[in-house]
């Protein structure tokens, strides 16, 4: 929005600021030598069982999946429910299959990066690998969900 009349055009709350590219990896980083891939190991990102919501998810029956014993996610208390995103065109995808969320850093004036946390990644909905993926290019006029954190 750039009229200047338009009032608050603050994005996130005072104290509150979306988070960066660096802070999701710091994140990522703490929650696997923490322990919190399903499990249980340091190495490797199987995070995504451990940050996603425990309801939501589509149903699945692989190993480590979102969407298998759904009771036993979110041991990290990130808890990332499966909105999906809407495509410029107003379309939504992957509602039940994917939480996938904004960083502040920027590509260029039309991509930033994101982030998936992934249960499925075909309409089939084949699990992926149980990690939360990283550093995808997202063109600014598609919704993704967002994370704030403090200042």
């Amino acid at each position: 929005d750039t009229d200047p009349d338009t009032p608050n055009k603050e994005f996130a709350p005072d104290g509150w600021h979306v988070s960066s590219d660096a802070e999701w990896t710091t994140l990522v980083e703490y929650l696997i030598a923490n322990g919190y891939n399903y499990d249980g190991t340091i190495t490797e990102n199987k995070l995504a069982k451990s940050m996603a919501s425990t309801t939501g998810w589509n149903t699945s029956t692989d190993l480590g999946a979102v969407g298998n014993d759904q009771s036993a996610n979110n041991r990290s208390g990130f808890n990332a429910f499966p909105e999906g995103l809407r495509y410029f065109d107003g379309s939504f995808n992957s509602e039940g299959g994917n939480a996938v969320f904004w960083s502040s850093t920027e590509d260029d004036s039309n991509s930033a990066l994101g982030n998936n946390l992934v249960g499925e990644n075909d309409p089939n909905g084949s699990f992926t690998d149980g990690g939360f993926q990283m550093g995808y290019l997202h063109d600014k006029h598609f919704g993704l969900s967002v994370r704030f954190v403090r200042d």
